[in-house]
C-alpha cells in the first residue's frame, strides 16, 4: 500500500484502532510526512467547522435577515477553516512545548501538530453527525436564538457533542503515550497543559 493510501485509510483507523495510527506517526521519512498532509488538512477543516457550529454565534445567525442557508454554509466553511488552523498551529505549538517540557527534546513541531490533528478526528466526524441531527430535530431553529433547541432535545444534542469532545481528548492522551513513549501520568500532565490552552481558544469564540 502506498503511503498516501495508508494515511487516507488511517483517517478511519484512528477512530477504531488508534494505537496503530499513532504508532505510524513516529515515522519521519519525507514521503510519509508528505502523505499525511491532505488527510491532516481534511481533519483540521472539518473539526474547525464543527467547532464554529458549536458556538453561540452559530445559534443566532438567522436572527439577522442578512443570513440565509447559503451564507451560513460560507460562514461555516471560512470560519471553520480559520478556527481549525488556529487551533492546529497554536495548539500544536503548545503541545510541542509541553512535550519538550516533559523531557522529549527531540520532538518537532510538525510531529506534535500531526498528533493533535489525528486526535481531533472524532471532532471531524462529529460534523457529519451533529449538524444533520440538529437540522433534523430543530430545522431552522438550529441557527435562531430562543428556538425549539433550547429544551431537553437541545441538551441531548449537546451531550452527544461533548461525547465526541471527550473521545478526542482521550485520543490525545493515547497519542502522547504512544508517539512519545510517555507514562500515563506524564501523558496526562502534558495533556493538562494543552487543555488549558485549548479551553482558552474555545472560550474566545464562545464569548463573541
Amino acid at each position: 500500500m502506498s503511503p498516501e493510501r495508508r494515511w487516507w485509510s488511517n483517517l478511519v483507523r484512528v477512530l477504531h484502532a488508534p494505537r496503530g495510527v499513532f504508532g505510524d506517526l513516529r515515522e519521519t521519512e519525507p514521503n510519509d510526512l508528505h502523505a499525511r498532509q491532505e488527510p491532516v488538512l481534511l481533519i483540521v477543516l472539518l473539526a474547525g467547522m464543527a467547532g464554529v457550529l458549536a458556538t453561540p454565534v452559530a445559534g443566532r445567525l438567522l436572527d439577522s435577515s442578512e443570513y440565509d442557508a447559503l451564507l451560513i454554509a460560507v460562514w461555516t466553511f471560512i470560519g471553520g477553516g480559520f478556527y481549525g488552523f488556529a487551533v492546529y498551529l497554536l495548539g500544536g505549538l503548545v503541545l510541542w512545548l509541553a512535550v519538550r517540557g516533559m523531557g522529549r527534546f527531540a520532538a518537532d513541531w510538525r510531529g506534535a501538530r500531526h498528533v493533535l490533528a489525528f486526535a481531533c478526528a472524532p471532532l471531524a466526524l462529529s460534523f457529519f453527525v451533529i449538524l444533520p441531527l440538529r437540522l433534523l430535530a430543530f430545522g431552522g431553529d438550529t441557527f435562531r436564538s430562543g428556538g425549539s433547541d433550547d429544551g431537553a432535545g437541545g441538551m441531548v444534542v449537546w451531550a452527544v457533542q461533548w461525547a465526541f469532545a471527550v473521545w478526542a481528548l482521550g485520543l490525545l492522551v493515547l497519542g502522547l503515550r504512544v508517539v512519545y513513549g510517555f507514562t500515563w501520568a506524564r501523558a496526562a500532565g502534558t495533556f493538562g497543559l494543552v487543555a488549558l490552552f485549548l479551553a482558552a481558544l474555545v472560550a474566545v469564540p464562545a464569548a463573541l
